[in-house]
């Protein structure tokens, strides 16, 4: 239920314990019988108790929603000083790469299809980033490999993120 609707449904709650309380201080004064005052009064208690469970819930809702919010607020807050603090070694990581691939002599498009494999793009989405045929991309790929040394695309990644993925030790 949104809010409008919750607010809705209290007013319409709200009006009916006040008529119903209106009625009771009528019924009373005329000498109606006791146990149609409580089965009013019940009515109108009925209503209460309704007003207040709406009225919680909806005080509910709202503070869950206002610690959801403090705690994206903190979750974004985290990544972002974890990105701040990884972008130093992901420059120096991509520089160290760059170089690598300059001491195997490969040419500017090789090196971009070098950084794509890397990636983890397929032969055919390399040529279509680059608006190459998928010939041309696999032959570069084959002149990546060879003048590398290296015998395909996981030998690629392995060569350069193998010891970026060292196990944890423990420490005692």
């Amino acid at each position: 239920m949104n809010r409008k609707e919750r607010i809705a449904v209290i007013t319409i709650l709200a009006i009916v314990a006040l008529m119903v309380a209106m009625d009771l201080a009528t019924d009373s004064s005329e000498g109606v019988e006791v146990w149609h005052l409580l089965v009013e009064g019940s009515a109108g208690l009925a209503s209460l108790f309704a007003i207040f469970y709406f009225m919680k819930d909806s005080f509910n809702l709202q503070h869950r929603l206002s610690d959801s919010l403090s705690e994206n607020i903190k979750l974004k807050k985290e990544a972002d000083e974890w990105k701040t603090e990884a972008q130093k070694y992901i420059e120096g990581l991509s520089a160290s790469i760059d170089q690598q691939l300059s001491k195997w002599n490969l040419s500017h498009a090789e090196k971009e299809v070098a950084l794509l494999l890397l990636k983890g793009l397929s032969l055919k989405e390399v040529a279509q980033i680059r608006n190459t045929t998928d010939k041309t991309a696999r032959v570069q790929s084959i002149s990546v490999y060879s003048k590398s040394g290296l015998a395909g695309r996981s030998e690629l990644a392995a060569f350069f993120l193998e010891d970026l993925l060292q196990p944890q030790t423990k420490t005692k």
